[in-house]
Formats: structure tokens, sequence, C-alpha cells
């Protein structure tokens, strides 16, 4: 048997399957489950969008740092001023006559002497040095888009210096990788651009723009995008790969308690309109989180990367009620939630009436359509789902509110699919829970967002799903959950519940681990699925299991084609079809120290074609993936299938075969 990476075989597996010659009629004895069981959350959380998935590499460029977030204007805000040789002059952020309301503060640059003096190898002027989030990568060869608003503020045009540079230290001269010379005549905003082409890589570079005039010039809006993003839509391509790689089915964004301003009241809520157009227009903020949005990966770049992948986008919109959390209220009933009058909620469910046309309407007849093909897409995104609230305490307020949001949604568009919220903690004992599911059946939601993180215990033990109602017009989506640690074995735990959650494809029909990225050293969250520097991704051995479940999606589960011998609680199997592909999954998880054996018989399916894929994910329970090590990551194999066959089931392993039928 020919061993070979999963990337090669299972995902060249997925690949095939959608060459399938036709949908096949499923054999008697399959229940029919929801085929988007695994999707993704994207929340801004430790510096998910900025510094990560976002290709921006300059940090602060609109210069909207301010001493009312985290770190002010200070060292944290990525730039300090230059002035080498015997240059001088000085900076001064002002407001006056911004470059758009929704972003008033630039940067002006006094130049008072430009002079070179013999130490600095021809380095002069007076400007600007970012750092970028924790120093710039940039590769041989590679392209990068310099772009900057400039403002001319005297009579003298100016002579303006960008370059990419390696800082010198310690004996060491600054490397200049690449520049450019920009000329700024005007005086009044405008935009100016060059190409850098460093000739030599650095993973420590800086970006500095230097004035070489003497006089006064204002700066917003800087920008360094490399030109190789995911499907050249700004991206980062190795983290955008990941998620492409998982084969999700769709995408929750942008949160999570960002939604809604968890600590500090509505001023820092998540506005989707102030999120889309062009990126010098947007309105950037501090998030729950404590750190800064700059908003470049807005709504309009959420809709794209779920078209790139082929997700289907589900925006979740505030309902005019804050998270409990708001001034330290956790676990305050009553007493922390902030709510918007009754009087004032027309505003927030208009901006629900026009996301879905901006997503969906026709240029030619909407105001808000016509935005979005003005940004590049004339045709609509086809939004299906719709998501009001987050994990909000279920309270009287909070039912009015979403109730009135709900209602008009309804009445105007009947076609969307909404999901709701089963409040914080969404567990059968928990009052908020009660509240949730009483409300959604009254107004029979078609979708309820359930959230819990749990110690792995809960999900080697716990099969709730089981005992709920099968009558209910709503469906649950599971979307936020994780085992709260990173090893094997809390993995192997979560597949094992999503085995379970398998088998009740036809209660759950959607579901997305949470959180998505961390960028490393800053965590505001752990566990996470995917943690990254400037360099790279590593993947947690959740991801895989998640990915193992992405590629295997299907359309009706089979309960009875796998016996395994002797087990117990910590053994569970899932036999799903997907008639579209006409593929076949069995998955098998083992999460004791004991081998196992399971006997398939898959005589119902009839033959399957020679070939079938065998991938493993195994390991020591207390192995985990990290940034100086990744021992963990799935071992494909192929193999001759039969209708009758036993499989192995080593100790802690979570195995799946794909056939093709």
């Amino acid at each position: 048997m020919k061993r070979i990476l999963l990337s090669a075989a299972l995902l060249a597996a997925a690949s095939l399957s959608l060459h399938a010659q036709k949908t096949m009629k499923a054999p008697a004895g399959g229940k029919q489950i929801s085929d988007e069981l695994i999707g993704i959350f994207f929340e801004d959380i430790s510096m998910a969008a900025d510094g990560g998935l976002y290709a921006e590499l300059v940090q602060n460029g609109s210069f909207e740092y301010s001493p009312a977030e985290r770190d002010g204007w200070g060292p944290g805000t990525a730039w300090r001023f230059l002035r080498p040789g015997h240059s001088l002059g000085y900076m001064q952020p002002r407001m006056d006559n911004p470059l758009h309301v929704n972003n008033p503060t630039y940067m002006r640059l006094h130049i008072e002497r430009v002079k070179e003096y013999y130490d600095y190898n021809g380095w002069k002027g007076v400007g600007l040095q970012n750092d970028g989030f924790d120093g710039i990568v940039v590769k041989t060869g590679a392209h990068y888009d310099f772009s900057c608003f400039a403002r001319n503020v005297d009579a003298d045009a100016k002579q303006v210096r960008i370059a990419l540079v390696e800082p010198g230290g310690r004996g060491r001269q600054t490397k200049l990788l690449a520049e450019a010379v920009l000329d700024v005549k005007a005086p009044s905003w405008e935009k100016y651009t060059a190409v850098l082409s460093p000739q030599e890589g650095s993973q420590h570079a800086v970006l500095q723009v230097l004035v070489l005039t003497q006089g006064e010039l204002d700066l917003d809006q800087i920008s360094l995008m490399p030109q190789d993003t995911y499907k050249g839509h700004g991206l980062r391509k190795d983290l955008a790969q990941a998620l492409a790689d998982l084969n999700p089915k769709f995408m929750r964004f942008p949160g999570g308690c960002v939604v809604h301003g968890g600590g500090d009241g509505f001023w820092d809520t998540y506005r989707w309109k102030t999120t889309i157009g062009p990126k010098e227009q947007r309105q950037s903020l501090k998030n729950t989180w404590g750190y800064h949005q700059s908003m470049g990966l807005g709504y309009y770049e959420y809709f794209q990367l779920c078209e790139d992948i082929g997700m289907e986008p589900l925006p979740i919109l505030p309902c005019g009620v804050s998270c409990q959390g708001t001034n330290g209220g956790w676990g305050m009933r009553g007493q922390a939630q902030d709510v918007v009058p009754m009087s004032a909620m027309d505003e927030w469910a208009q901006d629900a009436l026009d996301l879905i046309e901006w997503a969906n309407g026709d240029p030619a007849t909407s105001k808000w359509a016509r935005l979005r093909a003005e940004q590049g897409h004339p045709a609509p995104f086809g939004l299906k789902y719709l998501g009001l609230g987050n994990e909000e305490r279920i309270s009287p307020e909070f039912a009015e509110r979403f109730r009135y949001i709900y209602n008009k949604v309804r009445e105007a568009h009947p076609e969307i699919v909404i999901v709701g919220t089963a409040g914080p903690g969404s567990h059968p004992g928990n009052g908020d829970f009660q509240n949730g599911w009483k409300l959604a059946e009254e107004l029979e939601v078609p979708i309820l967002d359930e959230h819990y993180y749990e110690p792995r215990d809960y999900f080697l033990k716990s099969r709730q799903y089981d005992a709920y109602p099968r009558d209910r017009k709503t469906k649950v989506y599971l979307g936020e959950y994780a085992a709260k640690d990173k090893k094997l074995i809390d993995a192997l735990a979560e597949a094992l519940y999503l085995l379970h959650v398998e088998r009740n494809g036809d209660v759950v029909c959607m579901t997305s681990y949470a959180p998505l990225f961390a960028r490393k050293g800053t965590n505001n969250w752990n566990p996470n699925l995917i943690y990254f520097d400037n360099e790279r991704p590593f993947l947690t051995c959740s991801y895989y299991v998640q990915q193992m479940f992405g590629l295997s999606s299907g359309q009706y589960y089979y309960g009875d084609c796998v016996k395994i011998q002797d087990a117990t609680d910590l053994q569970e199997q899932s036999v799903v079809l997907n008639v579209k592909t006409r593929q076949l999954f069995v998955k098998l998880c083992n999460a004791s120290a004991d081998a196992k054996t399971a006997t398939l018989d898959l005589s119902r399916f009839g033959s399957p074609k020679k070939t079938a894929v065998k991938t493993v994910l195994t390991g020591q329970p207390d192995q985990e993936n990290n940034f100086d090590q990744q021992p963990i990551a799935p071992q494909t194999e192929t193999l001759k299938p039969s209708k009758r066959m036993t499989q192995p089931m080593p100790p802690y392993s979570f195995t799946m075969l794909t056939f093709t039928l």
C-alpha cells in the first residue's frame, strides 16, 4: 500500500468527486442529514484580521490608533519618527480637513532641514518608519504595492523616498531592499502609488517614508500589500488556503462578541455599512478584544472569500442589545445589558434589510446593490442565511428587539433563512438556553445558534443531541464549541462528539469550531484552530479533525453498517453517503488506550471502485502541534476495498475510509 499525504490524496479525491457522472439513489436504511455540517467561524480575535488573514503589511496605516485604545500613541502604534543624517523636523497628528470623515486622523510632517551626514551612507530626510506586525516579511523577487494619500501643504513640490529596509544595529549597516521616489505636488489629498520589488528577502524588514524636500506634507492611509494574495483579493495566501483546505460549507462572521460591542457599550458595535467601499472611507474601530480593527477586512472581503472558497456566507448582525459582559457584567442577570430604545430600533432593522439588498439586489434598482457593483461585484452574492444576535442573555428586552427585527426581515424577505441565538452557555439546564428555545419555537425561527466551550471530558461523554425532540421546526447550529486544550486527546474528544452530531444530522444542521485564528503572542483565547506568525500557520490536531469531517459531508447517515468489537463510550462510528459525489465515508474514532476492531458491511451500496483511501490521525494522547514541532498530522494510504471488511482502530486514533461508488 502506498503511503501519501492527506493533501495529495483526500483533497484530490474530493476534487475528483466534483466530476461524478450523476447523482445516485440512496439505498434503504439511511437517515437524511444536513450536508452543510462543517463550516468555519471567523472573528477578529487574537489579531486574526489585521496582521493575520488580511494581507496588509503596514500596521495603523490610517493613524487612527488613539489614547482611548489599549496602546494609545505609544510604541504599540507601529510608527516611529525618523530624521537620518543631520535632518531636522517633527511630526504632528492632526484631524482638521481630513481625508474622509470616517478616517479623521492624519500625520503632518514638518521638514526644517534635509542633510546627509557621512555616517548614514546616503540616508537623509524627515519621515516615518512602520515596523508592520512584529516586522515585515518580504520575499526575493516578489512585488509589493505601496500606496498612500498625500497633500502638499506649501508651494514647493515634495520628493518622497519610499524604502523597504532591513534595519542595522550591533555593527550591522541598514540594508536597502527596495525603493521608489514619489513627487507630491497636489495641494489637496491625492493617492500616490509605487511597486517595490526586493532584490533580497528579509524576515525583519521595515517600511520607511522619508520626505527629501523642506516644507510641510500631510500623509494618510499608508499601505503595503503583496501582489500575490489569495485569488488576488487581498487576503494572505497561506492562511486563506488553510481555510479552503477545510472544505467548509459556510462561514459565520464577523463574530462573536465583536458583533455587539462586548465591553465598552454601543459605540464599538460592529456596523457593516462602515466596512464597505474604498478602504480610506471605512471607519476603523477598537474592538471588544482590546485592539484596533482597520476594517480593511470588511463585509465585501468576507463575502468575496466565501465566494472564492465556495462557502455560504452567514453574516451576524446585532439586535440593539449589548453583550452581558459590558462593564464587567458577566453573570449579572438583568444588571449589565444595555439596550437601544424601541423608538430607535428601525435603524437596526433597516441595517438587516439593507444588507440583504447589498448582497442580493440588482444594481439597476437598488442603492445598496449599486455600492456592491461599484466595489467590483455587479453579480449578486446569493445570500441565503442571516444571523441575528450573538449569545446575548435572553432577557425580555432582547426578546422584544429580536422579535422586532425578525418580523421585519421575514415580511420583506421570506426567502432568507434566519439564524437566532440560544444565549450564552447553551446547555439544557441553563435558563437563557430554555428562554432562547422558547422564543425560537414561538417565532418558528429556522435555526438556533448554540455555544459552549467545555473540558474534554464533556465531549468524550456527552451525547446531548440524541435526546433532542425530532418534531421541532427549529434546527440547531452549533456555532461555537471546542474542548479546552489542543492536545490529540482533545481533538479525538471533538471527533467523538462530531460523530454523534453526524448521527443527529437531522436535528443539527451546521457546526463551526471556535475561535479560528490566533497570531503568535496575541492570544485572547485558548485554544484556537490555527496559530500563525508572519511566515507560516501551524495546524492543530483539532484542525485535522475538522478537515476530515469537512471532506466527508453527505446527505444520508447509516447507523447499522459498522460493528465495533467490545465498544465503550470512547469509540464512535459513522457511515455517510454523498449521493451527489457518489462517495461513501466510514469514520471510526477510538479515544481509548486499547486497540479495537471494526467490522464493515457495505453490501447495500453495491460494488465500490477498485481503490479506496484510508486516512488515519493518531499519536500519543498528550501530543500537540506548536510552533516548534508538529508531530500530529493525518497519514493517508490507498487500499483495495470490498463489500465486507474489517478495519483496525489503533489506540488514540481517528480513521476515515473514502469509497467511490
